[in-house]
């Protein structure tokens, strides 16, 4: 409850506890609200409101209106994260302004979102790796979270930009174990674990142990159909293409790997996506029989 609103409004009007409390209720009462948050009963309430004329719904908290604001400011950022368009989501980023006090949840997602678009734009490890530990550190976060574990990866990921694969591996172990078990309730949720996912896929590739790779990747494709999603699909088919370039398979593998890359990527318009295809493909097409 907007409790500052109120002391405003009763400043503003020049008039003190007492008198506002007058008739109403115990001067006690009215200090216990302002002071320390606790609301006296509805009744009293709108009467104090009354005397300020003050709406109620100016110090009710603003449920769906504000935060709903956020949160489909924060779908567009995780979806630019999806097609690779880090300048885009670092501009809607900037402009969202979210305080823990408020609602903690939205401030882990915030803290994610802003940890991974450090690893995308190069920021210091230090930077980045203070910022994962604010949600690992946080009361409100228990081991095996969602936001506890996109904290891991990211740090994994920092690690591996690093070439510290060995201390990536270790943080990429923990995701992998627990990734599993993690519920997905939302459209939210599957967008993490398909985050998680595809990013443990992409790290095994880059230490060349592409069995596992293919197996994180193979998941993730999984998980959209299971979830008739289409996100990450573009990337994961992607990425198996060029786990089969590093096992040398035959070109026609490859191209359907491709093929089927660039089909997802126009879905979802990834034109990152779809611009690396466009450089990739030549090196694998059958030259036209004479």
């Amino acid at each position: 409850m907007n409790v500052e609103a109120f002391i405003d409004a009763r400043k503003a009007k020049g008039i003190s506890q007492s008198e506002l409390a007058d008739g109403i209720c115990t001067q006690a009462t009215l200090s216990r609200f302002e002071n320390n948050g606790k609301a006296p009963s509805l009744k009293i309430l709108l009467k104090l409101c009354n005397r300020l004329n003050l709406s109620i719904g100016d110090i009710f908290p603003k449920v769906g209106i504000k935060n709903s604001e956020v949160v489909e400011a924060m779908n567009q950022v995780e979806f630019y994260f999806i097609t690779s368009e880090y300048k885009k989501a670092q501009k809607i980023l900037d402009d969202i302004k979210v305080e823990k006090e408020i609602d903690s949840d939205l401030y882990l997602r915030f803290l994610y979102l802003k940890g991974f678009l450090m690893i995308f734009n190069n920021e210091p490890v230090t930077e980045i790796l203070f910022n994962f530990d604010q949600i690992l550190l946080g009361e409100e976060v228990r081991e095996g979270s969602i936001f506890s574990l996109l904290a891991y990866t990211g740090i994994g990921m920092t690690y591996s930009r690093e070439k510290d694969f060995e201390k990536a591996e270790y943080y990429f172990s923990k995701v992998i174990e627990r990734v599993y078990y993690c519920p997905t309730n939302t459209v939210e949720d599957t967008w993490r674990v398909l985050n998680i996912v595809f990013h443990s896929g992409v790290f095994y590739a880059d230490i060349k142990e592409l069995e596992a790779s293919n197996a994180l990747l193979e998941y993730a494709i999984t998980i959209c159909s299971e979830n008739h999603l289409t996100y990450y699909l573009a990337r994961a088919a992607f990425q198996l293409a060029l786990n089969s370039v590093e096992e040398n398979q035959p070109d026609e593998i490859i191209l359907e790997l491709l093929y089927d890359a660039r089909a997802y990527a126009k879905i979802n318009q990834n034109h990152v996506l779809l611009r690396e295809i466009e450089i990739l493909e030549p090196q694998f097409k059958k030259k036209d029989k004479k």
